[in-house]
């Protein structure tokens, strides 16, 4: 069988899984920003240590999916506009988590070029794995407790320390997203519980980072070879339940493998993709697992 998907799929279905839609995508967008909303007042109508905590962790999930917002519209495959790609890349997710999107896609494009060899820039986030059950609960503990995080914190004071010596496009994301972030403190202050702000960068330091780390470990840590020019080798997707996609793998992330396929294929269209590329047998031999606790104890052993 042939392993190039351009020739496995008809133009119909080609044409079908690449379409973006302005609709599905607002409302992906609204959905994001709704739940921000919606744990904002949760937090501030139930002001108690359980639901001061499930905040933190469903406010880290939304931060995962304002990345995923940048990354797709890097990709230009969310509106059909690029002036609204840009504004949502920006003032509706990117700048609420520092983020730049064309910095990212500089070295996003790169892993999609090098991935499954050893000039993949991402190489140093999942080449280690498996690894032993010590030193992952040692990565996770720096993840939960913040220390990872605000090595991140840290660094965002440093680039506005030194401000006027970094390049345009650093200072404009610098400046939005403090400009974003004090519009957030403003509109909590307003509303009267100011203090509720501790909780977005409590979320942005600890269960950010380590949905991040889970992210990166399902898409390409321990994967059959991570060497093997065929991306069924060396990147994977992964089953999951809803309540995984809420907390870790927000908009379709699971299907990384698709993605890597056709970087095209809006994320609203990869699991139709998937199903496309099953039903073909492209998919012959390829294992899919289920869940990302499962996940978590394959790539890791006993020391």
């Amino acid at each position: 069988m042939t392993t190039n998907i351009r020739e496995l799929l008809t133009a119909e279905e080609l044409a079908r899984v690449t379409r973006k839609d302005d609709l599905i995508a607002a409302c992906i967008v609204l959905f994001d920003w709704a739940m921000v909303i919606g744990l904002f007042v949760l937090a501030a109508a139930f002001p108690n240590p359980v639901t001061m905590l499930f905040t933190v962790l469903l406010l880290g999930g939304r931060q995962m999916a304002f990345g995923v917002l940048v990354h797709e519209t890097g990709h230009k495959s969310f509106f059909t506009s690029q002036s609204a790609n840009d504004f949502v890349a920006t003032w509706l997710s990117g700048y609420w988590v520092f983020s730049d999107k064309d910095s990212y896609m500089k070295g996003h494009l790169m892993h999609h070029k090098d991935c499954g060899t050893v000039d993949d820039p991402d190489l140093k986030n999942f080449d280690a794995y498996p690894v032993s059950s010590t030193s992952f609960k040692r990565k996770v503990l720096r993840d939960i407790t913040g220390k990872i995080g605000w090595r991140r914190i840290v660094s965002i004071g440093r680039s506005l320390y030194r401000f006027n010596e970094l390049k345009p496009g650093v200072k404009k994301m610098l400046a939005g997203g403090v400009i974003c972030n004090l519009a957030l403190l403003l509109a909590l202050s307003v509303a009267g519980f100011a203090e509720l702000y501790a909780l977005w960068v409590i979320a942005f330091m600890t269960s950010h980072m380590l949905i991040t780390r889970i992210r990166q470990i399902a898409e390409h840590a321990a994967v059959p070879d991570h060497f093997d020019p065929d991306i069924r080798l060396n990147t994977r997707t992964i089953y999951i339940s809803w309540l995984e996609a809420l907390l870790v793998a927000p908009h379709g992330l699971n299907f990384h493998l698709e993605h890597h396929l056709i970087a095209s294929v809006p994320i609203y269209r990869l699991r139709e993709l998937h199903q496309i590329l099953l039903d073909k047998g492209y998919y012959e031999g390829i294992e899919f697992p289920k869940g990302y606790l499962g996940l978590l104890r394959r790539v890791t052993y006993a020391t």
